[in-house]
């Protein structure tokens, strides 16, 4: 391997290290933090699918933690824990309804 391909892998980590230590991200950065084109992430703001801050009105910043927790919040469950919360749900409503 060549030392300016060894140099571009550093720097693409250097990078990811950068942006996990930040608090707020610029719209560049979420995108690539969420794997999204900026154009999807225009789109989640334009809908406010997405928590972002409008300082001044022009740039567009998202912050990290946030952003974990809308990725958190936006969990499909698997048939699975879907079945659990149906027994825990109709042997809860059995109880209710034999008092």
């Amino acid at each position: 391997m060549d030392i300016s391909k060894k140099l571009e892998e550093l720097e693409v980590l250097l990078k990811e290290q950068n942006t996990l230590k930040k608090e707020f991200l610029t719209l560049e950065e979420t995108a690539e933090y969420l794997s999204l084109s900026k154009s999807a992430i225009y789109k989640l703001t334009s809908k406010k699918e997405i928590p972002f801050y409008n300082p001044g009105g022009k740039k567009l910043f998202f912050n990290r933690i946030e952003l974990n927790e809308w990725i958190t919040n936006g969990k499909v469950k698997s048939a699975f824990e879907i079945e659990q919360e149906l027994d825990s749900y109709l042997s809860r409503t059995n109880k209710n309804q034999k008092l």
